[in-house]
């Protein structure tokens, strides 16, 4: 069975984590699956946004555990086993956000502990309304300092420390509240709603959304008086683009722009 499953459709790339027997666990071949894809679609110029979604029960259930307690068999107690798993997982949830194309979660079920990780990583999230969301690793003795990274990105320190350290459960509709996600829906709506921002993302000038993504995650790392800077010079790179200035043109004349 195809561990991750591609469907292309009108600009959109829609990745289908498939392993609902292990729910959707980031396992060795799931990372590997989802930074290929990534990749892939990265240098793909005709999609435009992507949708990240999961089979069966959950969205994601985190790292398998299975496969890291077998990774213990090793002479060094699976010491560069582990170094090895969280880097290749770091540089997935990184390649999410250095792509051209904005990725959106369509989560439901569950997203747990590096699965949590994902949906705060992705530059979008939706959430079917009974959707929960945890960085649960501490319940058994491991305290998600991955996860960490990522969720205290997006939410509340109070919040995310409370998660992490009494392995607390929350419901979408907190997590919308505190900025995990988006938006919460009801499980009927909750592919509708997901597609309806992928289409409006897909109907965007590529090159000025693949600019902004860039500038959004870049900026965010500096001080106001540095990202003012950087920005202006973003702006004006934008500018510079033939179709803005077609864009712009098309506003201005009360017209559909005739993009390239």
């Amino acid at each position: 069975m195809t561990i991750l499953l591609r469907e292309d459709s009108d600009h959109i790339a829609t990745l289908t984590m498939n392993a609902p027997e292990r729910l959707n666990a980031l396992s060795d071949d799931m990372l590997a699956a989802l930074h290929d894809s990534f990749d892939d679609i990265a240098d793909d110029d005709t999609v435009r946004a992507v949708i990240l979604c999961g089979t069966g029960k959950a969205f994601c259930a985190g790292h398998d555990l299975k496969e890291m307690q077998a990774g213990r068999q090793a002479p060094d107690g699976g010491a560069a086993y582990f170094k090895d798993l969280f880097d290749r997982c770091a540089a997935m949830m990184q390649r999410i956000q250095t792509m051209p194309q904005p990725v959106i979660a369509q989560v439901h079920g569950i997203a747990t502990a590096a699965g949590c990780q994902l949906v705060a990583t992705c530059d979008l999230a939706i959430a079917d309304d009974e959707t929960r969301f945890g960085v649960n690793g501490v319940n058994i003795g491991l305290f998600c300092s991955t996860p960490m990274v990522a969720l205290t990105r997006n939410i509340h320190r109070k919040a995310a420390f409370e998660m992490l350290t009494t392995g607390r459960f929350i419901s979408a509709r907190e997590a919308q509240e505190l900025g995990l996600i988006n938006r919460a829906v009801h499980t009927d709506a909750l592919p509708r709603e997901t597609a309806e921002i992928a289409q409006s993302i897909a109907g965007k000038l590529p090159a000025a959304v693949k600019i902004g993504k860039q500038a959004f995650y870049t900026q965010a790392q500096m001080t106001t008086a540095e990202a003012y800077a950087y920005t202006g010079d973003i702006m004006v790179q934008n500018m510079l683009v033939d179709d803005t200035n077609e864009g712009i043109s098309a506003f201005l004349e009360k017209r559909a722009p005739d993009w390239s």
